[in-house]
C-alpha cells in the first residue's frame, strides 16, 4: 500500500503539475472564452434568469427540468472541495491560491458551457426513454474515426472509477469523520445512515435525484453562504486588506507559515488550479452528463444554464470559504498540539469558530460539509451510472445503484489516504480526453452558439419560436432529427403492431 500511495502521489504530481493539466485547463478555457465572445460574462444574467428563476423550457423534451439538471450538477460539485479543498490550497499556496481558483472558475465557465452544450447536442435516448449524454457520447459521435472512440472510451472508464472515489468513498469518509468529531456519533452508524438514505434516493433514478437536489441544494448553499456573510460583516474592516493580500500574493507567492512550500508563485498557481478544478469540475466533462437529461428547446440554452453552476460553486461558495479563512487570519494559525501549521482539515472549522460565537462555527462547517458531501454522492452516482451504462447497457443500472450505495458504508468506515490520491488521478485523467475533445469541437460549438444567440440573445424564446426561427439551421435540424429519432425508438416497443391497430 505504501508503494501504491507513493506511485499515485507521483502520478498525481505529473498530471496536476505545471506541464499537463494546468496549461491544458487554462489554455482551453481561454481559447473557448475568445471563440465564444466571452459569453460567460455577457450572457450570465440571462442564464441565471432562465436556470434559477424561470427554471424550465415548457414543451421541450427531456427527463428533468433545467433547474433540476443544474442542481444535480451543483450537488456533484459543491462538496468537500468547497470546504477542505479551499483550505488546502490556501494552506500550501497562501492567499494567492484563491485568486487562481477564481481564474479557473471564470475561464472554466466557458469550458462548462461547451461541454454541457455538447452533452445535449449529442445525447441519445435509451430503451427506457431516458436521455444519455456526456463526453462518453459526444467525443465519439462528434469526432469521427478512431480518435473520437479512444477519447470517448477513455473518459467513460475513468468516470466509472472516479465515481467510486471522489464521488463516493472520500465524501462518505469526510462526513463520518466530521460527524464523529462534532457529535461523537460512531462512524459505522453514520455509514449505515448514509447507505440507507443513498439507496432510497438512487432507486428512483435521475428523476428522484433531480427532485431531491432541487429542494436540498439551494437550502444548503444559502445556509453556508449566510453564515460566511455574517462573519465577513463582523470582520468588515479586514475584508479590503484580505482582497489586497489575495491579489498581491497571487503574483508573488507567500507561504502560509513562512516555510518554503508556498514561497513560489507557481505553488499558488498549481494548487489554485488543482483545487479549483476539484471544486467546480469545469473541463472534467462530468456536468455534461446531468445537462443531457434536461428538458430544453436548444443545446445553447442548457449550456448557458449549466455554466452558472461554476459561477455559483467557485465565485460564490469557494469565495466565501476563502475570504473567511483569510479575513479571520486562520490561514496563519499554528496547531497548538504540534506547533506546526494547522492542517487544512481543521482550518475552515477554526476560521468559522473564530467568526461565530460559541460552538456555532464548528457546527456550521460540520453540517455544511455533511450536506455538501452527501449531495456530491447523489450527483456522482448518476455520473457513474450513465458511464457504466455506456459500457454494459441499461441492465447494469440497478446493480450499479445497489453497489454504489453499499460502497458508501465502506468509505465511511475505512482510512482512505490511497483513495484520495487515486481520486485526484482519476479526475485528471477524465479531464484530459474531454479538454482535447472541446478543442477539436470548438468550431462547431462557436458556430451553433452564434446562430442561436443571434436569434434569441436573452433566452426568452418559446420552444415553438425556436423551431420556427431555426428550422433551416443545419445544426438545429440535425439535433432535432436525433431527438425525434430517439423518442420514436424508445417508444417503439410500446406501440401496437399494424395488425393490432387494424
Amino acid at each position: 500500500m505504501q508503494n501504491l500511495q507513493e506511485f499515485l502521489d507521483w502520478l498525481s504530481g505529473i498530471i496536476w503539475g505545471p506541464f499537463v493539466l494546468i496549461p491544458l485547463l487554462f489554455l482551453t478555457g481561454l481559447y473557448l472564452t475568445f471563440r465564444l465572445g466571452g459569453l460567460q460574462f455577457v450572457r450570465l444574467g440571462a442564464a441565471l434568469n432562465l436556470g434559477i428563476l424561470r427554471r424550465r423550457d415548457p414543451g421541450s423534451k427531456g427527463d428533468i427540468s433545467q433547474f433540476q439538471a443544474l442542481t444535480t450538477a451543483l450537488a456533484a460539485t459543491v462538496g468537500t472541495g468547497n470546504i477542505v479543498g479551499v483550505a488546502t490550497a490556501i494552506s500550501i499556496g497562501g492567499p494567492g491560491a484563491l485568486f487562481w481558483m477564481w481564474v479557473t472558475g471564470l475561464l472554466g465557465m466557458a469550458s462548462k458551457y461547451a461541454e454541457a452544450f455538447l452533452g445535449v447536442r449529442y445525447r441519445t435516448v435509451d430503451s427506457a426513454g431516458e436521455r444519455n449524454g456526456g463526453p462518453q457520447y459526444y467525443l465519439e459521435r462528434g469526432i469521427r474515426g478512431p480518435v473520437g472512440k479512444v477519447l470517448g472510451w477513455s473518459f467513460t472508464i475513468f468516470a466509472v472509477l472516479a465515481s467510486f472515489g471522489i464521488g463516493n468513498m472520500t465524501q462518505a469518509n469526510s462526513i463520518a469523520a466530521n460527524v464523529e468529531n462534532s457529535f461523537h456519533l460512531p462512524v459505522w452508524v453514520t455509514g449505515v445512515l448514509l447507505t440507507v438514505f443513498t439507496g432510497i434516493v438512487l432507486v428512483g433514478g435521475i428523476k428522484s435525484i433531480g427532485k431531491v437536489t432541487a429542494g436540498f441544494v439551494p437550502i444548503m448553499i444559502v445556509f453556508y453562504v449566510a453564515a460566511a456573510l455574517f462573519i465577513l460583516f463582523v470582520n468588515i474592516g479586514q475584508v479590503p486588506a484580505a482582497f489586497g493580500q489575495i491579489f498581491h500574493d497571487a503574483f508573488t507567492g507567500t507561504a502560509a507559515v513562512g516555510g518554503f512550500a508556498g514561497s513560489l508563485m507557481i505553488i499558488a498557481v498549481q494548487f489554485g488550479f488543482a483545487r479549483g478544478i476539484f471544486s467546480n469540475e469545469s473541463g472534467m466533462g462530468s456536468a455534461a452528463i446531468a445537462a443531457a437529461a434536461a428538458q430544453t428547446s436548444h443545446p445553447v440554452r442548457q449550456g448557458l444554464v449549466s455554466m452558472t453552476q461554476t459561477f455559483i460553486d467557485t465565485i460564490i461558495v469557494v469565495s466565501m470559504t476563502g475570504l473567511v479563512i483569510v479575513t479571520t487570519g486562520t490561514w496563519k494559525s499554528v496547531d497548538p498540539e504540534t506547533g506546526e501549521q494547522m492542517s487544512a482539515a481543521l482550518m475552515t472549522g477554526e476560521a468559522f469558530s473564530n467568526g461565530l460565537p460559541g460552538q456555532w462555527g464548528h457546527w456550521v462547517v460540520t453540517i455544511g460539509l455533511v450536506m455538501f458531501a452527501f449531495s456530491t454522492i447523489l450527483g456522482w452516482s448518476y455520473y457513474g451510472e450513465r458511464s457504466l451504462a455506456r459500457i454494459f447497457g441499461r441492465r447494469s443500472v440497478m446493480p450499479f445503484r445497489i453497489l454504489f450505495s453499499l460502497v458508501v458504508f465502506v468509505g465511511a468506515t475505512t482510512q482512505l489516504s490511497v483513495v484520495w490520491s487515486f481520486s485526484d488521478v482519476m479526475n485528471g485523467l477524465m479531464a484530459i480526453p474531454n479538454l482535447i475533445g472541446l478543442l477539436i469541437l470548438s468550431g462547431l460549438i462557436a458556430r451553433e452558439t452564434r446562430a442561436y444567440l443571434k436569434f434569441d440573445p436573452k433566452l426568452r424564446a418559446s420552444d415553438a419560436e425556436v423551431r420556427e426561427a431555426l428550422r433551416d439551421d443545419p445544426g438545429y435540424r440535425e439535433w432535432q432529427a436525433l431527438e425525434d429519432e430517439g423518442s420514436r425508438d424508445s417508444a417503439a416497443p410500446a406501440q401496437p403492431s399494424t395488425t393490432e391497430r387494424e
